[in-house]
């Protein structure tokens, strides 16, 4: 059975990193809360990938797609998410967010569209219980990435297993549209 997904820095390490369209899951947990931010990123035809001072530089375009658990009891709720702060923010305003309300009342936001990232990007080496997975373009890699994520979002986040699961669906279909390198235009 092939590898579905792994450390994204020991497939560097382990020179097994495609350069043909490759999904990078990155998470950002807040150590004081179940303040959760997910990046996920899809790439195509890499040109190179080399160490950065403080992660992996990728020299290709990247679609990157954020979410956002913000739980019920966060202080900040009425911010704009782009100006949070540094640990807190993802690249979005509300308005370009779709919203889940979880029946604990916590917030799940996802981008309503891919941004991209042109030439470059760079993914950071995570510290502490954060962590960088590179999911395979395996037939499934849209419900391994879904299945993937309720279990975090569950385990990880604090999201009951009913919104966990719901939300995640939804998201692989979101994934498999906006995420995909279509050449053929």
């Amino acid at each position: 059975m092939p590898v579905k997904a792994m450390d994204l820095f020991d497939a560097y390490t382990k020179n097994v990193l495609p350069s043909d369209l490759g999904f990078i899951v990155s998470s950002f947990f807040s150590p004081n809360s179940a303040y959760s931010r997910y990046e996920i990123v899809s790439y195509n035809n890499v040109k190179s990938i080399y160490p950065a001072e403080n992660g992996l530089t990728f020299q290709t375009d990247g679609k990157k797609l954020h979410i956002l658990i913000e739980p019920a009891n966060y202080p900040q709720k009425g911010e704009e998410p782009y100006i949070r702060s540094s640990t807190e923010q993802i690249p979005h305003r509300f308005s370009e967010l779709d919203l889940h309300l979880c029946k604990n009342q916590t917030k799940i936001y996802s981008g309503k569209q891919a941004i991209m990232s042109y030439t470059s990007f760079t993914i950071m080496k995570p510290m502490g219980v954060n962590f960088s997975f590179i999911f395979y373009n395996l037939p499934d890699v849209y419900e391994s990435m879904a299945l993937f994520f309720e279990k975090t979002f569950n385990k990880e986040a604090g999201v009951p297993l009913p919104d966990a699961k719901k939300v995640a669906k939804e998201l692989g279909a979101k994934l498999k549209k906006a995420m995909a390198w279509d050449y053929s235009s």
